[in-house]
């Protein structure tokens, strides 16, 4: 069975280049364009890993992180915030709310897909 990820970005052109590059890794993919429809779908979905944007409407990424790591169901969900905020207090601030990784934009895809593996794999 493939690992499911969650796509979760406001931006519609990383959305297509990220779902056109797990579904070529042979992931199931899921979109969501915003912070509530990320939450509806984490519940229906049930992903295995979440690429999480920080800055989008109706809730942040960072609330997200939050609000998915309080459900103990998903507590072996794995969450990667993707974000242009890569300052050092945005970094930790994501790790501290419970992301297991953060990735700073621009980002390389091949180096995104070898993190996503790498964190399925463990």
């Amino acid at each position: 069975m493939s690992k499911k990820i969650l796509i979760v970005d406001d931006e519609p052109n990383i959305v297509i280049s990220l779902e056109f590059l797990m579904k070529k890794e042979g992931f199931e993919v899921a979109v969501a364009g915003d912070g509530e429809e990320a939450l509806s779908k984490a519940a229906s979905f049930a992903p295995d890993l979440v690429l999480l944007d920080v800055m989008m409407p109706k809730k942040s990424g960072f609330e997200v992180c939050e609000a998915l790591r309080a459900d103990p169901e998903k507590s072996g969900l794995r969450i990667v915030m993707l974000t242009a905020k890569g300052r050092e207090t945005e970094v930790a601030k994501g790790l501290a709310l419970g992301a297991n990784a953060y990735v700073t934009k621009p980002f390389s895809t091949k180096d995104l897909v070898a993190k996503v593996k790498e964190m399925l794999a463990a």
